[in-house]
């Protein structure tokens, strides 16, 4: 049963690639290369040094973007949470903010900051940015008044408060909205790629469609995104297993 287990999650994989291989065989006109291609130009790219070159530019930066949007939006979304006449205040101009796509801001982050890094990193601040305010918000506001009351009636300050009451109740929450967010930023990262910058897994892609319909190249760009943004999840989800992290579910 344990095999069993843990082979199940691979099964669905390894009947897409099959139905994937039994299109492009019985499929003469060829119009997507095959799982074999795929590999072979994945391992292309590690011989020409690029695959790895190409993975870092990404991570690089998705991780900027995100750790400077999460140093930011989490403390003021608790602040805005916990002070309700900030929240009011400030709630109608991010709820404006919210529904615009981050791709909508490519041309002015160009304008900016040019052609390069910055202007990604900006794009992936913005996109991990208003999610996470705003779940940081939602977290305050959804804690039970109860907990609240009970480290008051127990003297706890402002800060012990803060400390031992709000921020564990607030994790469980945040490791959701920080797992979302930074869904979001890898997939801007690849869109930002594809205009604002000349390296990364984005540009890989656009490159390799540009230079000889390299569609090989194109497919394996696309199964490096999945699986980077798949271990990245991962990453996450372990977060959400610490125990220091899971006061708030009340199960454990």
């Amino acid at each position: 049963m344990k095999i069993l287990r843990r082979i199940l999650p691979f099964t669905s994989i390894a009947l897409f690639i099959a139905i994937w291989q039994l299109v492009v065989v019985w499929n003469h006109a060829i119009l997507i290369p095959g799982p074999w291609a795929v590999v072979k130009g994945i391992i292309e790219l590690a011989q020409k040094g690029l695959l790895l070159k190409y993975v870092v530019a990404s991570l690089f930066r998705v991780t900027w973007g995100y750790l400077l949007a999460v140093s930011t939006a989490i403390p003021l979304g608790l602040f805005l949470g916990w002070y309700r006449r900030g929240e009011k205040a400030l709630n109608p101009i991010i709820q404006v903010f919210r529904p615009i796509s981050p791709l909508a801001w490519i041309p002015i982050s160009i304008l900016w900051f040019g052609v390069g890094d910055l202007a990604a990193i900006y794009l992936i601040f913005l996109a991990s940015f208003l999610p996470l305010i705003v779940t940081s918000m939602n977290a305050v506001r959804n804690i039970a008044p109860v907990h609240l009351n009970a480290g008051r009636n127990f003297g706890l300050s402002q800060g012990q408060l803060v400390l031992r009451v709000i921020y564990p109740a607030v994790m469980p929450q945040l490791i959701v909205g920080l797992r979302i967010a930074l869904g979001v930023a890898w997939l801007v990262v690849v869109a930002a790629e594809m205009i604002a910058v000349n390296s990364g897994l984005g540009f890989l892609i656009v490159d390799s469609r540009n230079a000889g319909n390299r569609y090989d190249l194109v497919i394996a760009g696309m199964v490096l995104i999945g699986l980077t943004g798949l271990l990245l999840d991962i990453g996450m989800r372990r977060l959400e297993k610490l125990k220091a992290l899971r006061w708030g579910y009340g199960s454990v």
